[in-house]
C-alpha cells in the first residue's frame, strides 16, 4: 500500500538546498581534479625541460642508438617466406663479423715525402765476432722512420722595376709596369694570402693567432692588416663565386641549411642581433658548396638564394617554414629530413630517467622504426639507384606505414608541448615531405650532407666568434665556399687558392673566370 509523505515548505527548501550544495561540491571537486591534472601536467613538463637542460649541459652529445644497427632487420618482415630472387634487395638479419685492426701497427709514412738518410754504424773496434774473432761484414740495414717538421720559413720577395731614361732629354723616362696583383701594392704575396686563408677557413685558426705565429718567424704584421687583406681577396673572388652559384642552381638536387653569424658593424642593426650564413650544396654532377651571408633568414632573404634555380629540381631541407614557400614558388620537389625528426625523439627519450626507460617507451619505438629506415640506406650505399628504389618500395614503405600508424594511434594521448609532443607535431607537419624520398633511389633520406659541410664553419666560429663588418662576412662566405668546394673535389685548398689568386688579376671575361673554377684546376697542380 503506498505511503503518503507530507513535506512542508521549509523541509522542501532544506532538501533543495542540500541538493544544490551537493551539486556545488561535486562541481568544485571536478574543478579541483581538473586543476590538479593541469598542475600535474605542467609539473611533468617542467621536470622534462629540466632533465633536457641537464642532459644538454652535462650529458653525452651522441645521438647513436642500438636501433641504428642493420641487425634490426629481418627479411621475413619484408617478404615473408618468399624465396624469390627479389630478396637480394632486402636488408639481411645477419651482421658480418667485425674485424679489429692489429694493435701497435703503425700507418707507414707517405713514400712521396723527401727523405734524409741518417746512417748509424758500429765503431770499428766493435766490428768483430765474439766467438771466433773474425771481422764482421755488412749484409743489410734495419730501417725505422720518424716524421720531422721544418718550421715555416718566411722570405721577402723584392720586386725591382727597372727605370729607363733618354740620355738626350728629360722627357723619355719609362718605368717597367708592376705585374698585376690581386691586391695592388699589397704587403702579402698570393702564396701568403692563400696560407692565411687556408689557416682560417680550412683549419679554423683566427687571424690574430696567425699574426702571432708569423711573429715567431720574423713576420711582424698586425692582425688588422691581415684581416683587411682577407676581406679584399674574399670580395675579389666574387665573379668566380657567381659562376659557382649558377652551376649549383642548375643541379638536379640541392641541400640547404643555415646557421647563425654575428656581425658587429651593420647599418641599422645592433651588434647583438643574429645574422645568418646559408649553406647550399650539391653532389649531383660536380660537388659544389656555396655559403651566403644574409642579415636575417626570412622568406624574402632566402628566396634570393634560389633565384634562377631550375624548375623541378629537388631540394632537401629541415622543417624551416620559408623553404616551403621557396619550393612552392619555384615548383621544386621538397624532401624532408629524417635526422631532424629523429632528434626530437632522441631528446624525448633522453629526458626520461634511465630507470624508467623500457622498449615500450613511445620515443624508443619511434627511434627503432626510424633506425630501420637508416639501416636500409646504409646497407644500400653501394647499390644502383634502381635497386635502392626497389628496396625502398618493398621494405622502407612498410616501415613508413608502421610509423604513420603509430603516430595516429598515439598522438591524442601526448601533451603537445612536451618533447614527445613536439616530435609528433613535427612528424605530422612534415609527413608529406618525409615520405617522398621513396619515389626515387637517388634522393636522400636526410640533410646530413649539408650539415657536415657547414660544420667546419661552426667549428671555426668558436675561435673567431664574429665578423666585424658586412664586407668581412661576405668575404668569409666566399672563402668558405672555395675551401669547402675544393675539399669536396679532393683538391688541396692552399694550392688552389694560390693558383686562383695568381690568375684572378688577369681575368677579364666570363670565360676567363670560368676557367678558374675549382674543378677546372689542372690535375697536376692539385
Amino acid at each position: 500500500m503506498p505511503v503518503n509523505v507530507t513535506i512542508t515548505a521549509d523541509e522542501l527548501k532544506e532538501l533543495l538546498a542540500e541538493r544544490d550544495a551537493a551539486r556545488a561540491l561535486r562541481e568544485e571537486q571536478e574543478a579541483l581534479r581538473g586543476a590538479l591534472r593541469l598542475v600535474t601536467a605542467e609539473r611533468d613538463l617542467a621536470e622534462e625541460r629540466l632533465r633536457a637542460y641537464r642532459h644538454e649541459l652535462f650529458g653525452a652529445k651522441s645521438e647513436a642508438r642500438d636501433s641504428d644497427q642493420p641487425s634490426l632487420f629481418n627479411e621475413a618482415e619484408v617478404l615473408g617466406a618468399s624465396s624469390s630472387p627479389a630478396q637480394e634487395d632486402t636488408p639481411e638479419s645477419t651482421v658480418g663479423a667485425h674485424t679489429r685492426k692489429k694493435r701497435g701497427h703503425r700507418k707507414p709514412l707517405d713514400p712521396n715525402l723527401p727523405r734524409d738518410v741518417v746512417r748509424h754504424e758500429l765503431p770499428e773496434a766493435e766490428r768483430f765476432c765474439m766467438n771466433d774473432g773474425h771481422a764482421l761484414v755488412e749484409f743489410g740495414v734495419e730501417i725505422s722512420e720518424q716524421l720531422d717538421v721544418i718550421p715555416e720559413q718566411l722570405r721577402v720577395i723584392q720586386h725591382q722595376r727597372v727605370k729607363y731614361a733618354c740620355p738626350c732629354c728629360d722627357l723619355g723616362i719609362k718605368v717597367t709596369p708592376a705585374p698585376p696583383r690581386i691586391i695592388p701594392r699589397g704587403l702579402l704575396s698570393e702564396s701568403a694570402l692563400a696560407w692565411i686563408a687556408a689557416g682560417k677557413y680550412q683549419f679554423g685558426m683566427p687571424l690574430y693567432r696567425q699574426a702571432g705565429l708569423l711573429r715567431r718567424f720574423g713576420g711582424d704584421i698586425s692582425s688588422n692588416t691581415i684581416a683587411a687583406s682577407m676581406v679584399r681577396v674574399g670580395l675579389g673572388t666574387q665573379p668566380v663565386i657567381n659562376l659557382m652559384r649558377d652551376a649549383l642552381l642548375d643541379a638536379e638536387l640541392i641541400y640547404c641549411d643555415e646557421t647563425t653569424l654575428q656581425v658587429l658593424k651593420e647599418k641599422g642593426r645592433r651588434p647583438q642581433t643574429k645574422s645568418y650564413l646559408w649553406a647550399q650544396m650539391t653532389d649531383s654532377g660536380v660537388p659544389i658548396r656555396c655559403f651566403t651571408y644574409t642579415p636575417g633568414r626570412g622568406t624574402r632573404l632566402a628566396d634570393k638564394l634560389f633565384t634562377g634555380i631550375r624548375e623541378g629540381a629537388v631540394m632537401m631541407t629541415d622543417g624551416y617554414e620559408p623553404y616551403n614557400d621557396i619550393a612552392r614558388r619555384h615548383q621544386l620537389v621538397h624532401l624532408g629530413c629524417w635526422v631532424h625528426l629523429r632528434r626530437y625523439f632522441v631528446k624525448a627519450e633522453d629526458s626520461v630517467p634511465k630507470a624508467a626507460r623500457t622498449p615500450d617507451l613511445l620515443a624508443t619505438r619511434f627511434i627503432k622504426l626510424i633506425g630501420k629506415l637508416f639501416a636500409a640506406e646504409a646497407r644500400s650505399t653501394t647499390w644502383s639507384a634502381q635497386r635502392r628504389q626497389r628496396l625502398r618500395r618493398r621494405y622502407s614503405a612498410r616501415v613508413l606505414n608502421a610509423i604513420h600508424a603509430l603516430m595516429l594511434e598515439q598522438s591524442a594521448g601526448v601533451v603537445p608541448k612536451s618533447l614527445l609532443g613536439k616530435g609528433l607535431t613535427y612528424l605530422r607537419a612534415q609527413w608529406p615531405k618525409l615520405i617522398r624520398y621513396v619515389e626515387n633511389g637517388d634522393w636522400p633520406i636526410s640533410n646530413n650532407a649539408v650539415e657536415n659541410a657547414i660544420r667546419p664553419f661552426c667549428v671555426g666560429r668558436r675561435g673567431w666568434l664574429f665578423s666585424d663588418t658586412v664586407g668581412g662576412a661576405n668575404a668569409s662566405a666566399n672563402l668558405y665556399t672555395l675551401v669547402e668546394t675544393c675539399k669536396a673535389n679532393s683538391i688541396d685548398p692552399y694550392r688552389y687558392l694560390t693558383w686562383l689568386f695568381q690568375r684572378l688579376p688577369m681575368a677579364k671575361t666570363v670565360d676567363d673566370y670560368d676557367a678558374l673554377l675549382p674543378w677546372k684546376m689542372p690535375a697536376d697542380l692539385r
